[in-house]
């Protein structure tokens, strides 16, 4: 049973509307402007633009494409958590993900990296993707060692991470030793029932995925392996984490990637938020709940960068 004040916190969340003098949350069409949505977005992170002590920022251009060093005291140099924001993908920057991606380095002790991706409409797929493959593979220029990388992601990015995994083992380029994937976005071509059945729960605006998605995928074909991970050939990958948020539209998203990758040999681990919202661990330390997920990923991030056998 959810805690009580995870139900305050997830309440206020999903009704914040309510605060803005609204009745109903908003509902996303191909009306709805995505430069005033990340304005929103731009707004709403620096309600929460705290860093935790310990944490030096390091601004970068990486393959022309903005970065940041997120960096805590005494961390192992040579380890590297590669993180991709969410956002739709038409929104996210590193300003609107600065506090979350520290707070995630604070907590791993481990050095992340997040980078500003093409964003659509006005730059689709496969721009993102490219853009995340030219910074890895910066980064390996770099000196890091693939098997001291982790690739982590929430929403969006949690499926651009999975769709980068796809990308680098055709190529044959070295996987990172283990990926983390919040609440991720497999499936652009919406499917799942919990996109018609989680809209009076979820965080979401109404339709807004379907809004993204279209902007996202252009001209290509949605079930795309590279687009939408789910539909891929997972066979090979390195061991992911996944934890989705059963009251999400994202829910099945992540939990269907999951049951795939056991079935095709992947070592996958999977966590069901029951009562919880969108990318809640993230929210942590605000409710057990989400310090809870939080302490799963960071003990496998840190098992996975410290304690299993290398990769030659």
């Amino acid at each position: 049973m959810a805690s009580i004040k995870s139900k305050i916190f997830n309440f206020l969340i999903r009704n914040r509307f309510l605060l803005q003098g609204k009745l109903k949350k908003e509902v996303f069409d191909f009306n709805t402007s995505m430069q005033k949505f990340r304005e929103t977005c731009e707004k709403g992170a620096r309600k929460f633009n705290g860093i935790p002590d310990g944490i030096r920022i390091e601004k970068t251009v990486i393959e022309g494409i903005n970065a940041e060093w997120i960096i805590p005291e005494d961390s192992d140099s040579q380890k590297l958590i590669f993180y991709v924001h969410g956002g739709g993908y038409v929104s996210g920057s590193c300003n609107d993900h600065r506090a979350v991606v520290s707070k995630f380095a604070s907590r791993t002790n481990v050095t992340n990296l997040q980078y500003e991706y093409s964003l659509a409409p006005e730059l689709p797929f496969p721009h993102a993707l490219n853009d995340s493959v030219k910074v890895y593979k910066a980064v390996l220029k770099k000196g890091y060692r693939a098997h001291n990388i982790i690739v982590a992601g929430e929403s969006a990015g949690g499926g651009l991470a999975l769709a980068m995994l796809l990308f680098l083992k055709q190529k044959n380029i070295p996987l990172p030793k283990a990926a983390v994937a919040i609440s991720p976005w497999t499936d652009l071509s919406c499917s799942s029932d919990s996109y018609r059945t989680k809209n009076k729960v979820s965080v979401a605006p109404t339709n807004s995925w379907t809004v993204f998605s279209y902007y996202y995928v252009g001209e290509n074909e949605p079930k795309n392996p590279l687009i939408s991970p789910l539909f891929g050939d997972l066979e090979g990958l390195p061991p992911i984490y996944i934890n989705s948020a059963v009251d999400d539209e994202l829910y099945e998203d992540g939990e269907k990637f999951y049951i795939k990758a056991l079935e095709q040999g992947v070592n996958a681990t999977f966590k069901a938020g029951h009562g919880m919202i969108h990318c809640y661990p993230l929210l942590a330390p605000m409710f057990t709940e989400a310090t809870e997920a939080m302490d799963e990923i960071v003990m496998f991030i840190n098992f996975h960068l410290y304690n299993s056998k290398r990769q030659l």
